[in-house]
């Protein structure tokens, strides 16, 4: 049976979390009261769709139906789905043209030079940052790149792969599990998001440490631009002047459509240990983080919960943070580097949980995992009791951390006024520094849920540039994040970007007002 995307919320129909099961987490965890209305999506049939702009082609792969033009319209953050539940769309594609072929996308680009329209590529759809929706007023088409989705090749001597870049998470490791491999490259959006969805938003993975970022797994990368085929050496590392992957990763569909890509696999990891650690505060658990990262131990986990976040994932009680520790290998025992770890861990006043067998119902390590899937899910499910629900993300030196924590927590909490609850875990971590991730948890204007996320998400960004940290660590710059990007960047790097866009798409036809200005 084919499963239906949801057009306003997070993922799919038949996964949506009803409300109702959220509600005593609500007022017992939280303390937020609630009045009983549960929003109900407006239903599709009623939002109002514009006609066509366009003379389109005839050729197969183009539609106009009005579910497919919804559903390529926004993204999944927060704003977007308070808009789309209400049947509010902004910006609606004139069409999508669902590729099957690189010479569709050559195609499709040449036509929309020709025309004046915009071409934004897609993957999964699940941009959080205002990533697929162009405001600039043009005609536009979305290119749905999610059939190129098959494993082209397999060099089991290197342990590489050549995958077409609209493989979803899913498809991408059955078709390397045919072989015995796994790509092992896990970001929350696994199930929807793309190979080259990841590659165009420098996505991070499962790995907390060492391989973070999808960076750390590219090989080569083929992309489609307005000006020709961008193809570049399969090598594992190169002198050889500035890298043409580097600019592929994290230009998010301003240069070219990313069609196929080399990446690094390997079998899968036969040897894991996990434990959960519990800590006095937040940052108690993060001077143990720390030692751990400079240890040189490589944790494949390492995620720093502070108390409300663990208790709201089944993780803790909420009067301590949990920090959920793991360790894999595909070749050696991994027991004494997890032995190490908790040493240090005790060393700063950690309290290992006794070992216990996996998927246990008191497994605080499995209770987080089965959590951070469902998230998404939880969130649309909590917007409709009436809360606000959403995250950030960012990263930072060490030293520099307490400061950032205590600036962001007190910026939004004096955005959103009381009560607000503002939880952290760390994500990724870095012998220099950890990726802090925050989640905010407000009543919830009734019809004014977008203009006050905004007004939160302004503050934490404001914040997090007086305190030294990045506008985003993984999630992407979209729209969403220019105002922070532009100051954060070089201004001669920002010359050269521009100029790299001129060079590539003289048109200015792909998703435009993302990184750059036409």
């Amino acid at each position: 049976m084919t499963r239906v995307r949801s057009w306003w919320g997070w993922g799919f129909e038949d996964a949506a979390v009803d409300p109702a099961a959220l509600a005593p987490m609500v007022t017992e965890v939280l303390g937020f009261a609630l009045d009983g209305d549960v929003l109900d999506p407006v239903p599709i049939e009623q939002v109002a769709v514009p006609a066509p702009r366009l003379a389109l082609p005839t050729t197969a792969g183009w539609s106009t139906d009005p579910r497919d033009r919804l559903g390529h319209a926004q993204g999944k953050a927060f704003r977007d789905i308070a808009r789309a539940v209400r049947g509010r769309v902004d910006h609606v594609p004139d069409a999508v043209v669902f590729a099957r072929d690189e010479d569709v996308v050559g195609e499709v680009l040449a036509w929309a030079a020709q025309e004046g329209a915009v071409v934004v590529p897609y993957g999964g759809g699940t941009s959080v940052v205002g990533g697929l929706e162009p405001r600039d007023g043009r005609p536009w088409v979305s290119l749905d790149l999610s059939g190129l989705d098959r494993l082209l090749d397999v060099d089991a001597v290197s342990r590489a792969a050549r995958i077409q870049g609209g493989a979803s998470g899913p498809r991408l490791e059955a078709q390397l599990a045919e072989h015995g491999l796994t790509m092992r490259f896990f970001p929350q959006s696994f199930e929807l998001s793309t190979l080259g969805g990841w590659i165009a938003t420098r996505a991070g993975g499962h790995f907390a440490t060492v391989w973070t970022h999808v960076d750390d797994l590219v090989e080569a990368v083929r992309a489609v631009t307005p000006s020709g085929v961008w193809e570049s050496t399969r090598l594992p590392g190169s002198g050889a002047g500035p890298s043409p992957d580097r600019l592929l990763l994290g230009s998010e569909g301003i240069l070219g459509a990313i069609t196929e890509a080399w990446v690094r696999v390997q079998p899968k990891p036969e040897h894991r240990a996990q434990r959960a650690v519990r800590f006095a505060s937040f940052l108690r658990g993060a001077d143990a983080v720390r030692a751990i990262s400079q240890a040189a131990l490589h944790p494949s986990a390492c995620r720093l919960l502070d108390p409300l976040e663990a208790v709201q994932a089944g993780a803790g009680d909420g009067t301590q943070a949990v920090l959920v520790l793991g360790f894999e290998s595909t070749d050696h025992d991994v027991e004494d580097a997890l032995g190490r770890a908790l040493a240090l861990c005790r060393a700063h006043g950690g309290e290992p949980d006794p070992p216990r067998a996996r998927g246990a119902a008191d497994d605080s390590v499995g209770a987080w995992r089965d959590a951070f899937i469902a998230m998404p899910y939880l969130r649309d499910a909590l917007l409709r009791l009436g809360i606000v629900s959403e995250t950030f993300e960012t990263a930072v030196t060490w030293d520099r951390l307490p400061a950032l924590h205590d600036e962001v927590v007190g910026a939004v909490r004096e955005a959103l006024g009381e009560p607000c609850r503002v939880t952290c875990r760390f994500t990724h971590v870095y012998p220099d520094g950890p990726a802090p991730y925050f989640t905010v948890l407000a009543p919830a204007v009734r019809g004014g849920e977008v203009e006050q996320w905004d007004r939160a998400k302004a503050a934490a960004s404001e914040a997090l540039h007086r305190a030294g940290g990045t506008i985003t660590h993984h999630h992407a710059v979209g729209r969403d994040h220019r105002p922070w990007y532009d100051r954060q960047r070089p201004e001669p790097f920002a010359a050269a970007l521009r100029a790299a866009k001129a060079a590539l798409d003289p048109a200015g036809v792909l998703n435009p007002g993302v990184l750059v200005d036409p």
